[in-house]
């Protein structure tokens, strides 16, 4: 009776030491979520932001994947993004909340892709952006930005 007591005892440990490892291992990943975003990805950001702010929205258009244009006309796509720039105005600052990159073999976002969300401070509010953004034909572009803010009611 005492060596099954004392096995049971052994395994416990076991399943416990098992648990806090994996434990650990899982919160160490999710903090370095950002740290592993693509030069190339942080880049379709950047323009993306940019192009926004000196009002070029045919650009974006153009430039994004075809995902973004099934979703949306050009003249829905250019609409929405003016609505945005002048209820908001230009991004003054953004801190990253998180990333996921996804490897999908079919949806919407069929592929390779990176879903990156940012607590951002525009001129006049501030917001939760999420870019999505997918690999197309060897080039990442935009496939998807919500906004989600009190400022665009």
């Amino acid at each position: 009776m005492k060596q099954a007591a004392g096995s049971r005892g052994r395994s416990r440990g076991r399943a416990l030491t098992f648990g806090l490892t994996l434990l650990l291992t899982t919160s160490c990943g999710l903090k370095n979520a950002g740290a592993g975003i693509p030069p190339e990805v942080e880049s379709v950001i950047g323009t993306v932001t940019d192009d926004i702010a000196q009002e070029r929205y045919d650009k974006v258009y153009s430039e994004s994947s075809e995902l973004w244009k099934h979703d949306a006309s050009p003249q829905q796509s250019t609409e929405v993004l003016k609505t945005l720039h002048s209820k908001l105005g230009k991004v003054e600052s953004r801190a990253m909340n998180s990333a996921t990159e996804q490897q999908n073999s079919g949806g919407a976002l069929k592929g390779h892709a990176f879903i990156v969300s940012y607590q951002t401070k525009f001129e006049r509010g501030e917001a939760m952006e999420t870019f999505t953004v997918i690999e197309e034909n060897g080039k990442w572009k935009l496939a998807r930005y919500l906004v989600s803010s009190t400022g665009l009611k």
